[in-house]
Parts: C-alpha cells; structure tokens; sequence
C-alpha cells in the first residue's frame, strides 16, 4: 500500500556492507569483535548515509563489528521469517509500520524495554514523536526503535504551472474544496479534447476516507468490523474517485502510459501540477530543474484533517545471542546523526522531535521549503488496523473492489457494501 521509498528495494539477491575492520569470524574461537548482523532493504544511497553516520560510532566501539545485509523489500517478511526458522536470522532487522505489525504478532521480536532499562543512555522515548513510539509498541512492550515517520501530507505543487496560470500557490489552512477548484483550474485540454496537463494526483486513496472523518477499522488497534461502509468513509471514497471519473482531474493509470512516463517526470515537466504523497519523494524531485514546494493535505470542508502514515524502525529479533550488543547498535542506527543525514538528504522525516525541528529538517531551506509542516502533520496521521490479516485482507478483499471505484465501474457504496461483510468475516475469524 505504501508508495515510500523504503518500497523499492533493489533487486539483488544479497550486499553485504562491512562498516569496519575484518574481525575474526563469530563461532571461530578467536578472540575478536562481536558481530552483528542487521537485514534491512533501501538504495545505495541508503547504505552510504548510514555507514557515513556510523563511521564515528563505529571506531569509538572495536568491540563491536556491524554487517548490513541486504535483503529485498519484495518477499521480506517470508525472508526473515525462515532465516529465523533456519537458526540463520540477523540480530537487527529494520521494519517499517505495517509489516511490523507480522513481526510482532508473531512473537520474534525481543521487548527493548529492559535493555533500555538497563542501558538507557542515547536513547530518550520523549525525544521521539509518541505517535510512532506508539505504534512500535506492543502488548505493552516496546519492540523495535523509530528512525522516521512519513505522514502522506505532501502535497507537492510546481510553481512554474501556478505562476503561467497566474494562479496562487496553495497555504496549509486550505480544504477540499480548495483542492478541488484548484485541480480542474489547472487541468488543461488540447483542442481534440485530449488532456494536456492535470491538476492533481495521488495514490493515497486513504487520505479521502481519514480525511472526511471515516475510517478503514472501527479500532485501529483492534480492529472488529470494518468501517469502510459507512457514510464518511464512502463518501471520501467517491470524491477520490471523482478526481478521475467526473472532473478529470486526475490521471487514470493509463495517463501514464499514453504520456510514457512515470508521475515524478509528469510532475517535474508540468505535466501534473499537484501531486500528494510523502517526504520520500524529495531526492527524485531535487533531480530535476525546477521550482517547486509542498504544502500540508488540506482539511476537508467541515474542517476534519488526517491522513495515513508510514515510518521505519529497527527491531531485535529473540533469537540474537548477542541481545545487548545489538541494542548498542539499535541506539546508534536510530541516533540523532543518523536521523539528521536521512533528513538533509530529503530521504526521510526523523522519529526524533529534536532532528525533525532542528535545521537538518525544519531549519533547512532545500526544496520543500515548508517541509517544517510535517511536524505538525504528525498529530494527524492515522496507521493502518493492528491486525494479522490485515495486509491480506486488503490484497484479496479491499484492492480488487477500489479497482472497480477508481475505474468508475461501481459506486463507492455499491463496491463497500459488497466489501464489508467479506472483511467482518475475515477479521472475525482472526479473534
């Protein structure tokens, strides 16, 4: 579902990236640093900061050695899942908010709590924003450590597009129906009637349903019926659909195919004038030439504001032997340098409320100069329902059914009510 850029994990089997030193392999006998082991997927450029941030950490612990192993972000769970079956598994594995929802229910992730109990230093809970110290907690215990959050509230906007159709750029307090006028404004036809330039797109249909007061679950901590089929939900469904369908607006994916380039270039070339999704985006963006900037997902017209999240952590497995080594390492991979290099490389809004106000993130003035809204968009963010089968629940009841939404071939309340009991019978069977 998440569009992030912690999703497009390259496509190679296996990189190992030895931060130091070729210490003596462990279980040889020899006496030498301990290693350990943290599975994670992410670019180049992911393993360059990290191993840029560390280097300092690294040198002052000789006692310690850390081995990043890639693992691709497709099959990830099913990956780690048999290492750990196999007696093969990391020490540390990154997660982001919705498959650690499987890590945790399936009972492999070791409670930081006591480690930080015992060896607090470095890492301070009330520095991190609660909302994702929250979600990383589970039955009480706290299972992995936030590196960032990523709040679906950009709505990115170029200003070259604006500015020829002398029209304002949008402020944080504007609502839908801001948007709305805004996006067919500046939708643009040629003289066959073929669309030239669109006024907006996204994917994160669940802007609409959190953002007009709906919900996906009625508990998103523990969920019990689905909420999708109530008048709110279906509502901002329907305004979502209507982008494409009605006001065209919105470029259907086959927008995409006929122009024969992907959203980031269309965005970039004018091609579509605004463009909601999250931080992520930003390194691709700065690639380009050209003058654009982000402003907060707006309120709907009763005033109702929220939007759904990502974010990223990092987790103990039970099965480290080397439990307390590894939350050394888990301090330093979640540390203030480490978030401040993601955040001035544009990669990511940090978990730690004192890098996401400083001028790594807040204070700098790279594009998306008001980046600094996030950090209130984070009281807005909604995660998806804590629930086992939630991932499958939406693969085989939720996605099939928006398809026929986004495409016009059923009703937002048509496709929920034929949704609603498929996914109530699915989650009750889960209790």
């Amino acid at each position: 579902m998440l569009k992030s850029f912690w999703a497009k994990g390259f496509s190679i089997l296996l990189t190992i990236f030895v931060l130091t030193g070729c210490g003596s392999p462990a279980g040889t006998g020899t006496q030498g640093p301990t290693e350990i082991k943290v599975s994670f997927w992410g670019t180049p450029e992911e393993i360059g900061i990290i191993t840029e941030a560390l280097a300092p950490w690294q040198a002052e612990h000789p006692e310690i050695k850390i081995i990043f192993e890639h693992t691709p972000y497709t099959g990830y769970i099913s990956k780690i899942l048999t290492r750990i079956a196999g007696g093969a598994a990391p020490d540390i594995i990154a997660t982001e908010v919705d498959y650690f929802v499987t890590f945790a229910t399936k009972g492999v992730l070791e409670d930081l709590t006591p480690l930080e109990t015992a060896n607090p230093a470095g890492f301070d809970r009330k520095d991190f924003f609660p909302q994702i110290i929250d979600r990383f907690t589970y039955q009480g215990k706290l299972l992995a450590a936030p590196r960032d959050i990523a709040p679906f509230a950009c709505v990115f906007y170029n200003k070259k597009v604006f500015d020829e159709a002398g029209i304002p750029y949008p402020t944080d307090d504007w609502n839908w129906s801001d948007m709305l006028r805004l996006a067919r404004e500046l939708t643009k036809k040629d003289s066959s009637g073929r669309i030239t330039q669109y006024g907006f797109y996204t994917w994160a249909w669940q802007n609409f349903i959190y953002g007009n007061g709906g919900g996906l679950v009625d508990d998103v901590k523990n969920p019990t019926k689905t909420r999708l089929d109530d008048d709110r939900s279906i509502m901002g469904l329907q305004f979502y659909a209507d982008l494409s369908n009605l006001y065209e607006a919105m470029p259907t994916p086959t927008a995409f195919t006929n122009f024969g380039m992907g959203v980031d270039r269309m965005f970039a070339n004018g091609r579509i004038a605004m463009f909601l999704s999250g931080i992520w985006e930003t390194p691709q963006f700065r690639n380009y030439k050209f003058e654009w900037d982000a402003v907060m997902f707006p309120k709907n017209d009763r005033g109702v504001r929220a939007f759904g999240t990502g974010g990223t952590g990092y987790a103990i497995l039970k099965s480290s032997r080397h439990k307390k080594e590894a939350w050394e390492v888990v301090k330093a991979l979640t540390g203030p340098e480490g978030q401040r290099q993601f955040a001035k490389r544009g990669l990511a809004q940090p978990a730690r409320i004192s890098v996401a106000k400083s001028d790594a993130f807040a204070g700098d003035s790279a594009a998306p100069k008001n980046k600094k809204m996030l950090n209130e968009a984070v009281q807005y963010v909604v995660f998806s329902p804590f629930h086992p089968k939630w991932r499958e629940i939406e693969e085989k009841y939720i996605r099939p059914k928006l398809d026929l939404i986004f495409n016009g071939k059923k009703t937002a309340a048509e496709a929920a009510k034929e949704m609603a009991p498929e996914i109530n019978a699915q989650l009750k069977q889960a209790e």
